[in-house]
């Protein structure tokens, strides 16, 4: 059985955000220097008053799953944010995916400038990887090291940036069905993916709930592309509160523009189904989970 899942993420992204205000705030950080305040005003424009914090509240609801839910989760979904919310002010620049809107709001290189944009990007960046290595996240030093490690590979060369390099690549070629996946399984299903693992890892899951969830994680973010590039096809600009119809008039490589909209449904349906089974053995205690799922599927915005 499901339920509204709404109001408990909204809740839950109330409490990334009120930590999300907190990392970038005034106070200095042991060992840092100054924060230029146009650096500050621009990394605060990026990450806080907007966005529904799935990837945070994912990892959250699995580490109480198996048993967590304390300021440590809450520390470690911070820095996954964070590394989400850099690769949007990335993504949006000129040179990439070119965006002047991002959650109803001018992007940051509109309301800054482009320099200010790069620089609040890789701020927001690095200071993902001292949060996620902070002691408080975990009291193991080998769990603090994997899971620093993995978002790494899951943010870098491997894993998201090396998707956005194939998505860029793609624009106006033919791609197979198994490199459209393979790409967006980098560029938009690492993070998830590390979500759902991650959140096992910081409640000391056992190796088969590990892989259990690890499985979770990659279907969510397969759902998820899929979801957006229907959005992006289907949806207005209002209700995504940015430009839509771009990835075709890019001659973006999609699953959406290869198979059509009917058979992507199909999929997104089968992608569900194995979701449930997966978390089956947890019986109720999985209820979240699975509403999160159907969310992500059926999610207008």
């Amino acid at each position: 059985m499901t339920f509204d899942i709404r109001p408990l993420l909204g809740k839950q992204a109330s409490r990334v955000e009120a930590v999300l205000q907190s990392l970038l705030g005034s106070a200095l950080l042991p060992g840092e220097i100054a924060r230029p305040d146009r650096l500050m005003q621009a990394m605060r424009h990026a990450a806080l008053g907007g966005g529904k914090r799935l990837r945070p509240v994912l990892m959250m609801e699995v580490a109480k799953l198996f048993g967590r839910d304390d300021d440590g989760v809450l520390a470690a979904g911070a820095a996954l944010e964070f590394i989400h919310c850099y690769s949007l002010v990335h993504d949006d620049l000129p040179a990439m995916d070119d965006d002047d809107m991002r959650r109803g709001r001018p992007t940051v290189h509109k309301a800054f400038d482009e320099a200010t944009a790069i620089l609040a990007g890789d701020s927001l960046l690095t200071l993902a990887f001292e949060v996620i290595s902070s002691d408080v996240v975990h009291e193991d030093a080998g769990i603090r090291l994997q899971l620093t490690r993995e978002l790494a590979r899951a943010s870098g060369l491997g894993g998201m940036a090396g998707g956005q390099m194939f998505d860029l690549e793609s624009e106006n070629r033919t791609r197979s069905e198994a490199e459209i996946r393979q790409l967006q399984s980098m560029k938009t299903g690492a993070l998830l993916r590390y979500a759902c693992r991650s959140g096992a890892l910081l409640a000391n899951a056992q190796s088969d709930d590990l892989e259990r969830l690890t499985r979770f994680g990659e279907i969510i973010g397969l759902a998820f592309q899929l979801a957006d590039d229907l959005l992006d096809l289907e949806a207005t600009a209002e209700q995504m509160g940015k430009a839509t119809g771009k990835d075709a008039a890019a001659g973006k490589a999609t699953l959406v523009g290869l198979l059509g909209a009917e058979k992507t449904r199909q999929e997104l349906d089968a992608l569900l189904r194995e979701a449930k089974e997966l978390l089956s053995p947890y019986g109720t205690r999985a209820e979240v989970l699975i509403s999160m799922a159907i969310f992500i599927q059926d999610r207008s915005h």
